[in-house]
């Protein structure tokens, strides 16, 4: 089963998590989708309107997302999550889920809040590289 990650095209940082996932996918998990492109506002749209579900209330342009099967995953929970579906040791950052998610996401919307001032801004959503640019969704 494929998982989908939604992310913020024009950040520097979350460019950079994209790639940091993509070297290590080996098992080609996870496609792409820029908040900013049709498919992720579509797909953001989607699950915005599906009110029943807590996630769902925290989709937004702070956010990374991870859809996977009918469920969605925000903010540091998303990111543990990818990191434990990568193995290779990158599964150990999920230990980290013990650590109530409420301090979690005070950590992760910290980082968020500082993104475009520490990390830097682009204009326009950053193309992949030829050989990821099927695992994108546009």
């Amino acid at each position: 089963m494929k998982a989908i990650v939604v992310f913020d095209g024009v950040c520097n940082l979350c460019n950079g998590a994209v790639h940091f996932v993509l070297k290590r996918d080996r098992k080609e998990l996870f496609q792409f989708a820029w908040l900013q492109s049709e498919a992720g506002k579509e797909l953001i749209k989607k699950y915005k309107e599906d009110g029943g579900k807590e996630e769902s209330l925290a989709v937004g342009q702070e956010s990374i997302v991870l859809i996977y099967g009918d469920k969605i995953f925000t903010r540091s929970t998303a990111v543990l999550l990818i990191l434990k579906m990568l193995g290779r040791g990158w599964n150990l950052f999920y230990l980290f889920m013990v650590i109530p998610k409420k301090i979690r996401d005070a950590v992760y919307n910290f980082i968020g809040r500082n993104r475009y001032r520490w990390f830097g801004k682009r204009n326009e959503c950053k193309l992949p590289e030829e050989r990821y640019r099927s695992r994108f969704l546009v």
